[in-house]
C-alpha cells in the first residue's frame, strides 16, 4: 500500500466510529423500541427521529455520506488484504480477517436494507408509519429472516471489532494490558448490541406487528371495495 493512504485510512477508522459507530448505536436503540414499546413504541421512536430540525443534512453528512466513504474505501481496503488465517491461526489474525469478511456482508446488506426501507418511502411506495409493518413483511419470510440475522451479526462483529482497532491504531491503548481490557470491553459491546438488534428482528415477526398488517390489509381490502 503506498505512503499516500494514511489520510484515507486515519478517516475511515474515525468515520466508523465517529459518527457510523454512534448512529449504529442509535439504530439498534430504536429497532430495540419493536421490542420493548412494540408498534407503538418503534412508531415513536421513528417519528422522534424524523421530528428532529434540518433532519435531511444531518443525515446526508452524518450517515449517507459518511457510509458512503467508510464502505467503499473498505472494500479496497478489503481488497487489498492478505488473509493469511491458514498460515498465521492466531486470534488476532482471525478477527482481522473477519472483520475484512464482515466489512463486505455489512456493506452488501446496508444497501440492500436501505432499498428495502428508506428508498422505498421515499417513492412513496411506503410511509414512516408503516415502517413497521413492512419490516414484519420482510422478517417473516424465513430466507430473509436469516439474510438479516446473519448480516445483523456481520455487522456489529465488524463494529465492535472495528472499534477495537480504532482504540489500538489511534493510541488509546497501548500495551497487551490495555488492548486486552479493551477487547473484553468490545467483545461484551458486540454481546449487547447484537441483542438489542435481535430482539428486534423476533419483535418485528411477532403478533403485534403481524396484527397491524393484517389490520392494514383490512383497511385496504375495505377501501378498494
Amino acid at each position: 500500500m503506498s505512503g499516500n493512504s494514511y489520510l484515507p485510512r486515519k478517516l475511515h477508522s474515525l468515520l466508523g466510529v465517529i459518527p457510523l459507530g454512534l448512529f449504529f448505536i442509535e439504530h439498534a436503540l430504536t429497532n430495540y423500541s419493536a421490542f420493548e414499546g412494540g408498534q407503538q413504541g418503534f412508531k415513536d421512536s421513528v417519528d422522534f427521529l424524523h421530528s428532529m430540525p434540518l433532519i435531511f443534512f444531518l443525515e446526508l453528512f452524518v450517515i449517507w455520506l459518511p457510509i458512503l466513504f467508510h464502505g467503499v474505501y473498505g472494500l479496497y481496503i478489503a481488497y487489498q488484504s492478505n488473509l493469511n488465517t491458514g498460515r498465521f491461526s492466531y486470534g488476532r489474525n482471525w478477527a482481522f480477517a473477519l472483520q475484512r469478511i464482515s466489512g463486505v456482508i455489512t456493506f452488501i446488506f446496508v444497501i440492500w436494507h436501505v432499498w428495502e426501507t428508506r428508498i422505498q418511502v421515499a417513492l412513496g411506495n411506503i410511509t414512516y408509519d408503516e415502517l413497521g409493518t413492512h419490516m414484519h413483511d420482510i422478517v417473516s419470510n424465513p430466507v430473509t429472516f436469516v439474510i438479516y440475522f446473519i448480516a445483523v451479526v456481520a455487522a456489529v462483529f465488524h463494529f465492535s471489532n472495528g472499534l477495537w482497532a480504532f482504540l489500538v491504531s489511534w493510541g488509546i491503548t497501548i500495551g497487551p494490558r490495555a488492548q486486552r481490557v479493551s477487547s473484553n470491553i468490545c467483545m461484551g459491546i458486540f454481546v449487547i448490541v447484537s441483542v438489542l438488534f435481535l430482539l428486534s428482528l423476533f419483535a418485528f415477526r411477532g403478533a403485534e406487528f403481524a396484527s397491524a398488517a393484517a389490520a392494514t390489509t383490512a383497511i385496504s381490502s375495505v377501501t378498494i371495495g
